[in-house]
């Protein structure tokens, strides 16, 4: 048994077909399907449903398949570490971080880690919460910046920082107050907010429903930089982290009394899994620019 056949049969269950596969794969069908049809043989039993319009793992298959997919994560594993042996002058960090870091955190963290690690590329994708942890889960990113309030047992936390989220608004908005009673809102403003599939949306719903608000919102959005925008070039106002108005120019925050529930921000990981050189250079990197920079929330202890 070659690890080619091993490979060629994740890619038919993963495509859903040979046709698909073989694509993916350049091969012609029929190697495909011999190749695999091989496999079987050797084991002895079927590893494939083959009966339906789309191809799927039978049983057996599913429970092999398992196997599988832990001794490529484990191969992978191996090769990384020996990377790791040979330093940090190359490797592969990917990384994963929910849309309202982009705005403040993620630029001086990858200025800083590029400037200690230039070898190493960094593969970053913005994603919720939820799909993080899915992601973290499958092995298909190494670390994630999100939210220390996590729904699997198999994702660990590192603390990061407390965010603190305050009213922001434009330099030259009207508001001057440093400071303003939550009663206020539903009168002296009117917002820009990111919509509702994200996290942060739905902490500043539940703030003000508990202070009985009602909100004159007037735009919303699913991107950060958007919001940023609207609020930086208009008369409306936003709720965003309080270090988004210091990062940003032409903002500035207002806190808010009583002030909204600070959130635990940690480095996302999956439990158990390999830590690369790289990653481990990473959580430094974050730790060192959040206690150096004074612009940016100071780290948990």
């Amino acid at each position: 048994m070659l690890l080619r056949h091993l490979r060629y049969l994740l890619a038919v269950v993963e495509q859903g077909g040979f046709t698909r596969a073989a694509e993916a794969l350049h091969l012609s069908q029929p190697t495909l399907s011999q190749q695999v049809r091989q496999l079987e043989e050797r084991l002895g039993f079927d590893l494939l449903d083959r009966s339906g319009r789309s191809v799927r793992a039978t049983d057996e298959g599913e429970v092999y398949l398992q196997h599988v997919r832990r001794a490529f994560a484990e191969l992978a594993a191996a090769e990384q570490a020996v990377a790791d042996v040979r330093g940090l002058g190359r490797g592969l960090l990917r990384l994963g971080i929910t849309p309202t870091f982009t705005s403040y955190l993620v630029g001086p963290l990858m200025e800083a880690f590029g400037a200690r690690h230039p070898g190493i590329r960094t593969m970053l994708q913005v994603m919720t919460q939820d799909g993080m942890e899915t992601a973290l889960e499958a092995d298909r990113l190494d670390l994630g910046i999100a939210f220390g309030q996590v729904r699997s047992a198999e994702i660990e936390v590192t603390p990061l920082f407390d965010e603190r989220l305050r009213l922001v608004v434009a330099e030259a908005h009207a508001l001057d107050e440093r400071e303003m009673p939550a009663t206020r809102l539903s009168t002296a403003v009117a917002f820009a907010l990111l919509s509702e599939d994200f996290a942060t949306r739905r902490h500043i719903d539940r703030y003000f429903s508990e202070q009985e608000i009602r909100p004159t919102v007037l735009f919303e959005g699913n991107s950060v930089d958007a919001i940023i925008e609207v609020v930086r070039r208009g008369r409306l106002a936003t709720i965003l982290p309080e270090a988004v108005a210091r990062e940003q120019p032409g903002l500035r925050a207002i806190a808010l009394s009583p002030a909204i529930a600070p959130r635990a921000v940690g480095l996302l990981q999956h439990r158990g899994a390999y830590r690369s050189a790289a990653v481990r250079a990473f959580i430094a990197t974050a730790r060192d620019v959040l206690a150096e920079n004074a612009a940016m929330p100071s780290p948990s202890r």
